[in-house]
């Protein structure tokens, strides 16, 4: 396969532990970013992990810099940018919200992957390898849904903005790659915190709780399985 190596955001739970750990396994070398700890960094000596607030988006230039210095130019292969952290709250209607909740989820969720993007773009146009981004997307971006708004538009903001990117990369001498992944429902914390929610607050969370329990949900494991895929193609 080559000497292959992936960013991988939001690797402390769910898709992207799954995704990394199975990296991983196959000899790949993986950079998790999440704010919470991992214990991946003790199993596997080809994984490091970055504690970093994906809502600080001025130091995500740096965060990618220091990240590539580590990654050996004349060795790598292929190297990939999976933009998986994503916040569902607020989970509320809209003149519930506040500036600071509508703020930090807009950052982590749409603004963060944006500069992402461009930073790992900018800053691996030198090398010869393969590159490719995966945004992992949502069923969300295209259907409304109420007491969602934050949450829909900013997946539906990543579809665009992965359109758009693929459209600028098309003409270039070595282009990225830029897709987006809808995983669909999948077992995940995301879920679990819709499904906490009072009826009152989040008028789907009955429609969260009928989908987790009539056995709907993909797990993280097969989920990651299926994003493997897609970089492979």
């Amino acid at each position: 396969m080559g000497n292959r190596h992936f960013i991988i955001t939001g690797t402390s739970k769910g898709i992207g532990k799954q995704l990394a750990e199975l990296l991983l396994k196959k000899g790949d070398h993986v950079y998790g970013i999440a704010r919470g700890t991992s214990d991946l960094e003790e199993a596997y000596e080809r994984y490091q992990h970055v504690q970093f607030d994906l809502a600080d988006i001025h130091s995500i230039d740096d965060l990618v810099s220091g990240i590539l210095e580590q990654i050996p130019p004349q060795e790598v292969e292929f190297i990939g940018l999976i933009n998986n952290a994503a916040m569902l709250e607020p989970l509320k209607p809209i003149d519930q919200c506040i500036a600071e909740e509508i703020s930090q989820q807009l950052h982590i969720s749409l603004a963060a992957p944006m500069i992402l993007t461009s930073s790992f773009i900018q800053q691996t146009s030198h090398l010869n390898a393969r590159r490719k981004i995966v945004n992992v997307s949502s069923g969300s971006g295209s259907y409304p849904a109420p007491s969602m708004a934050s949450y829909c538009t900013s997946k539906a903001g990543m579809n665009m903005f992965t359109q758009c990117v693929a459209m600028e990369q098309s003409g270039q001498p070595n282009p990225v790659e830029v897709i987006a992944f809808d995983p669909g429902m999948v077992d995940t914390e995301l879920q679990a915190v819709a499904r906490g929610k009072s009826v009152k607050e989040f008028a789907l969370s009955g429609l969260f709780n009928e989908v987790y329990e009539s056995g709907q949900l993909q797990s993280a494991s097969v989920v990651a399985e299926q994003l493997m895929e897609q970089l492979e193609q």
